[in-house]
């Protein structure tokens, strides 16, 4: 019994360590997302231009991507000329969410810097954020054809993302997730 007494030290020890580097393979900035290969959720908000306006799930069009962004968030400005570029010269259909945002300040925003998308929704309250978990501004989702989500990445977007996503898009297999 008392060997024992001096070996469970070394066990949990032994335990501790391999749990350590076990944890050390993993992506500290990884999330998961629960709309990963499924449909985006049901939703209404107003249009940013147009206050009046009503935007619903049913009018997003894959294949698309869903991008939140805001007038106060730095890196929404570094991936902006981005989003220009794709969607002038991808073919990719871009949905903006305005978010957590004023908007005037939003629209000021778009009107200086240009506006890559089809339509942007005003969700000043964050509840469509709070549906698709978003933890903060820019994130953006990949939507297939048939409105399922496959891919999504959170902070700026490269051109290594959006090559990624684009895949994605293209082909079966694994929704996939990038921070």
């Amino acid at each position: 019994m008392p060997r024992l007494f001096l070996l469970l030290p070394l066990l949990i020890f032994s335990i501790l360590g391999f749990l350590f580097f076990q944890g050390m393979k993993l992506d500290p900035n990884t999330l998961p997302s629960p709309l990963l290969g499924k449909p985006l959720p049901a939703f209404e908000l107003p249009a940013l231009r147009e206050p009046f306006g009503m935007i619903r799930d049913k009018d997003i069009k894959g294949p698309a991507l869903v991008n939140f962004w805001a007038s106060w968030c730095a890196a929404c400005r570094e991936e902006h000329a981005l989003l220009l570029d794709l969607a002038r010269n991808a073919g990719i259909t871009i949905y903006g969410v305005d978010y957590l945002d004023q908007r005037e300040t939003a629209l000021g925003w778009l009107d200086r810097l240009g506006d890559p998308y089809a339509a942007v929704l005003f969700d000043e309250r964050g509840s469509l954020g709070s549906e698709f978990r978003v933890i903060g501004a820019p994130e953006t989702y990949a939507v297939d054809g048939d409105n399922i989500v496959r891919y999504r990445h959170v902070g700026a977007l490269t051109w290594e993302v959006w090559t990624a996503m684009r895949a994605a898009l293209a082909g079966p297999g694994a929704p996939h997730e990038v921070q």
